[in-house]
């Protein structure tokens, strides 16, 4: 009966940290931003979407990307609403719903959102 207690505990610790390590490991949250709730990195600054970007493909490449950072997606795996473009450098990048995702340079802390609507509103916050 002790035996099978302790592989019992086992199982569920082991259960407990994998689903703790997936969760830790999603590549945004939902927070509470200047503009709503919207999809945040993991130090929670605001995630964006680029109008010019066609479903699974950034248009954001070069200085874009200098003022646009990519959320890079090194060694992610994709699963639901989240896949992963292949970037014109060959890098990987997160994409929510098809929509690969940014963060912007002027953000200076988490919930700024200051490049929503930004380049004639072709940039947005991301929303989930």
């Amino acid at each position: 009966m002790l035996k099978r207690t302790i592989v019992s505990a086992a199982t569920l610790a082991t259960s407990v940290a994998v689903s703790t390590l997936a969760q830790s490991t999603s590549p945004a949250h939902v927070a509470d931003t200047a503009v709503g709730k919207t999809l945040v990195d993991a130090k929670g600054m605001t995630l964006y979407t680029f109008d010019k970007d066609s479903v699974g493909k950034s248009a954001c490449n070069g200085g874009c990307a200098t003022n646009w950072p990519p959320l890079m997606a090194m060694g992610a795996t994709a699963s639901g609403d989240w896949t992963v473009v292949t970037r014109d450098d060959g890098m990987p990048q997160w994409a929510y719903k098809g929509k690969p995702l940014y963060t912007w340079s002027k953000d200076t802390k988490p919930g700024d959102a200051t490049g929503d609507g930004f380049l004639n509103n072709q940039w947005h916050a991301a929303h989930p």
